[in-house]
């Protein structure tokens, strides 16, 4: 061991980030800004608040604004559960026989069991401030519909949760947790919403997609007074939120003169992988440092690596605005992988234009070999990730194992987003050895583009 770096760093509760980090304002090129599908003109500020709680509507706009206060109450609540720890994985270093030095961000320490709650409990509170009644959601594996029920129960605000279909049957006990919450939980799609009913018509028997549970949460909003419609990924809001990630992950570095040359994330629709990386990035941005950023997404759902650069609706039923994103069209519904949350056709726009910029790396992999990765990482590092997570582990081992190669001593840092407890399906098919893996074909997605709206 180093003797200097504890195995777990943790910062103190004074050390917490007072502020949020929003990465745009350090970007020479912004993100392309959300159209109104019906103009086909940006988005304003009152059109967004019909769908989004004003403040949060104001956070999504603001690309010129570096940092923003915490207000205390959020801060009170991180209290319970952050800071979070910064793990140097000696066993899986050794275990691995590799000269890297490998970290972790650990999300997981909570009762959601993941990164989720940090914008759940702020996106609450601006809810609370409106003076609303609830909010509607939409939740793949279940980690954001659970954060998402906490924060609403801690300000005593309805919770309306539309959960794909797939996961709501592979997760009984994720679903239990959000009800044991207060929250009203929905299979998705449902014969409960207009949206809902057209996309059982045209896809009968489908396990449904985090665009379709977007398009019912959406529509339920809107027709719901005192209801706002809130998003757990992909808005650039969220991604501020989730900046107390990176920020707090950068601070332990320091604290140890630790200097990340590679930082790899899940990548889904961009919440925590935009969450740990900004404040790094804001660094590069600005020419202060150089790090290497790896964007990891299920070959089931390749967004990056095989989307098309492009103005799309954010959901299967085209209610939401359209947003320039890397996307494999809003009409596409991957395989019923067991990473739900990684399950969305698009990606968050600031992440899609730094990637476009060549300032971020992306790579797909297999199901298969993810729960290789996780089973490895669990049985030597002692915790259960998430099937989302283990996307991140298994380009940090690739990443080590190349390092074992060329002896070199790279200094290798990964977002650990969740625990797995939940995934027991999932690993009990890898185990069994009847886990597949489903890869779109070129046509499949060239269908699916041919979609695209044209703007």
């Amino acid at each position: 061991m180093d003797k200097n770096i504890p195995y777990k760093i943790y910062l103190s509760e004074d050390e917490l980030p007072k502020q949020w980090y929003n990465v745009r304002a350090d970007m020479k090129i912004k993100p392309a800004p959300l159209l109104n599908p019906a103009t086909g003109k940006p988005v304003t500020l009152d059109e967004m608040s019909g769908i989004f709680c004003r403040e949060l509507a104001k956070q999504e706009l603001d690309n010129d604004t570096p940092y923003i206060d915490i207000p205390a109450e959020i801060l009170d609540f991180y209290k319970m559960y952050r800071p979070a720890p910064l793990v140097r994985a000696y066993f899986l270093e050794k275990a691995l026989g590799t000269p890297a030095k490998i970290y972790y961000k650990f999300e997981g320490n909570n009762t959601s069991g993941s990164h989720k709650l940090n914008s759940a409990i702020a996106q609450a509170y601006y809810a609370k401030q409106q003076g609303l009644k609830g909010v509607t959601t939409e939740t793949g594996a279940g980690q954001w519909g659970t954060a998402l029920s906490m924060a609403c129960s801690y300000f005593g605000l309805d919770c309306k949760v539309y959960m794909v279909k797939v996961s709501y049957e592979q997760k009984p006990f994720r679903r239990e947790v959000m009800r044991t919450y207060g929250a009203d939980v929905t299979p998705s799609p449902s014969d409960t919403t207009e949206v809902g009913r057209k996309i059982l018509a045209e896809f009968p028997g489908t396990t449904g997609s985090l665009g379709c549970a977007i398009s019912e949460a959406v529509e339920t909003a809107v027709n719901t007074e005192g209801y706002r419609y809130v998003l757990g990924s992909v808005l650039s809001q969220v991604l501020l939120h989730q900046s107390v990630i990176g920020l707090e992950t950068m601070a332990a570095c320091d604290k140890y003169d630790i200097k990340p040359d590679i930082i790899i994330g899940c990548a889904g629709g961009g919440s925590n992988l935009g969450g740990l990386i900004s404040p790094f990035m804001g660094r590069k941005l600005r020419g202060e440092a150089d790090y290497r950023f790896i964007a990891v997404e299920p070959s089931s759902c390749p967004s990056l690596t095989r989307g098309k650069y492009a103005y799309d609706f954010c959901d299967t039923g085209k209610v939401c605005p359209l947003q320039k994103m890397y996307t494999l069209g809003s009409g596409f519904i991957p395989s019923a992988n067991h990473a739900g949350g990684l399950r969305y056709h698009g990606m968050s726009s600031v992440l899609s234009e730094l990637y476009d910029e060549g300032l971020m790396e992306a790579r797909s992999v297999e199901q298969t070999s993810v729960f290789e990765a996780a089973t490895q990482f669990a049985r030597i590092e002692g915790t259960l990730p998430a099937p989302e997570s283990s996307h991140a582990i298994r380009a940090a081992i690739d990443e080590a194992l190349k390092c074992k190669e060329t002896g070199e001593e790279k200094t290798i840092l990964f977002g650990l987003t969740g625990t797995g407890y939940f995934d027991m399906v999932a690993y009990q098919k890898y185990n069994d050895g009847v886990m597949i893996d489903y890869i779109p074909t070129d046509d499949e997605l060239a269908k699916s583009f041919a979609k695209l709206p044209k703007i």
